[in-house]
Parts: C-alpha cells; structure tokens; sequence
C-alpha cells in the first residue's frame, strides 16, 4: 500500500480508511517501534506512526491472521 507521507499522525491514517481500534491496537502492541506519542510526556499528544514499518507489520499480521484461519489439522 502506497502511504502520501513517510510520518502520518494517528488521524491521518483513519482518514485514509483504517480502524481507529486497529491503529490503537498496534500503538498498544508490546514491542513495536513504528508509533509513538509526538511528546511523550504530554497526555494529549498526537500518535505518529512511521509508515513503512507500520506497512510491514500490518502485512505481518495479515499473514498471521490467514494461517490461522486456514490451518488443517494434523492427527
């Protein structure tokens, strides 16, 4: 998926059709490193996501999400 700008804030992303649950999901998610707080010491500071990585770990968690649903058991 092509992104306009290499940072986009939180807002940004929603305009652009993506879940405001999903994008709060991946702000949460233990561990990433592409969305922060633009000040972190401030509570109302905007959420930025860097969208290359963003890209990756949402095409990462689409693969996880489909291997999941079509995985055959095995006796």
């Amino acid at each position: 998926m092509e992104y306009p700008r290499p940072v986009m804030r939180l807002t940004a992303l929603m305009e652009m059709g993506f879940p405001e649950d999903m994008l709060l999901n991946a702000y949460r998610t233990k561990g990433q490193t592409f969305a922060q707080k633009m000040t972190p010491g401030k509570k109302k500071s905007p959420i930025i996501f860097d969208t290359a990585e963003f890209e990756k770990w949402r095409m990462k968690q689409l693969i996880t999400e489909n291997a999941a649903l079509y995985r055959e058991d095995k006796p």
